[in-house]
């Protein structure tokens, strides 16, 4: 008996490369008749020549959580990060099939899926609670630089990235962590990651790589314009403000998760914090991280393993 009745499934319209998935993943569901499919109108597209279409429930993401009690996710870890933020607000749990390069997020291989999924359907898995980051602009006023209201820019389960945009020009900001400064830089940038986000930009970045449990952020400067500056972890409970300087009269953007969400004006106030909801996400009972890591970032085996 499936622990889950209704399941929503969520991928990229602009990705053709999981159709067959797809269909694979609905006859599979549709073999478990007590199921209700229900698609995210996104990739409704992809699934219109399935015998079953007529029979799903196309609803928009946001209105998921009124639908079903569990998504799947169908793609790459990009998927999962375009959805995280909304199933996050929704409190759905959710599973991922990889279609992607790596699958950090998406660990079940779409081989796996009578045998992996069949598990997390019938209750057998692991639940994990990933946090994500909310990100606000306090915009500057007058000489004392008062800051307004904040108003959201976005989230990011990965990371927040103060960048300069397409030219390779240095940005000039000052670092406040809990209201404390902490250092002015001249840099590329800033990376504020999640643990989830420690293997990704973050790690390419010269960032340390942290255990999904750690109640932790790390800011990992973009090529700093000192020797001295290194990456910093700190509490995930903290508050980071990142104050844009008019030094070089750049306009730097401020992108969650690789997606542009703001071009910042000097003087701006960008805060970073934590989101209040997190992401339910489901694994298989054997999913182990530190297995992931050497599967997908090639470290080395046990000596003498095969």
């Amino acid at each position: 008996m499936s622990e889950f009745s209704s399941i929503g499934l969520v991928g990229r319209q602009d990705n053709p490369n999981i159709i067959d998935s797809l269909n694979a993943l609905v006859d599979f569901l549709l073999n478990r008749n007590a199921l209700n499919i229900i698609i995210d109108d996104g990739v409704s597209s992809l699934l219109q020549g399935h015998k079953a279409f007529s029979r799903m429930q196309v609803v928009p993401q946001a209105d998921l959580h009124l639908h079903c009690d569990l998504v799947i996710v169908v793609g790459g870890d990009g998927s999962m990060l375009k959805a995280a933020g909304t199933l996050a607000d929704q409190n759905l749990p959710v599973v991922g099939i990889n279609r992607g390069r790596l699958g950090f997020l998406t660990d079940i291989l779409p081989e796996e899926i009578e045998q992996n999924l069949a598990k997390v359907l019938d209750g057998e898995y692991k639940e994990e609670s990933r946090f994500l980051l909310e990100v606000r602009k306090e915009a500057a006023s007058g000489k004392n630089q008062q800051k307004s209201t904040g108003q959201i820019l976005g989230c990011a389960l990965n990371d927040v990235v103060l960048h300069p945009g397409i030219a390779a020009q240095m940005i000039e900001f000052s670092l406040y962590i809990d209201e404390e400064f902490v250092y002015q830089q001249a840099s590329d940038g800033l990376i504020v990651a999640t643990p989830t986000g420690s293997t990704a930009y973050s790690m390419s970045a010269g960032g340390p790589i942290m255990h999904p449990n750690v109640d932790a952020l790390v800011l990992v400067p973009m090529y700093p314009h000192s020797l001295s500056s290194r990456p910093i972890v700190i509490d995930g409970k903290s508050e980071v403000t990142i104050v844009v300087g008019d030094r070089h009269q750049t306009m730097p953007q401020v992108s969650c998760d690789g997606m542009v969400e703001y071009t910042a004006d000097p003087g701006d106030r960008i805060t970073v914090s934590k989101k209040a909801e997190k992401l339910r996400l489901l694994h298989p009972v054997d999913y182990n991280y530190y297995a992931t890591c050497r599967s997908k970032l090639g470290w080395s085996q046990r000596p003498g393993s095969s």
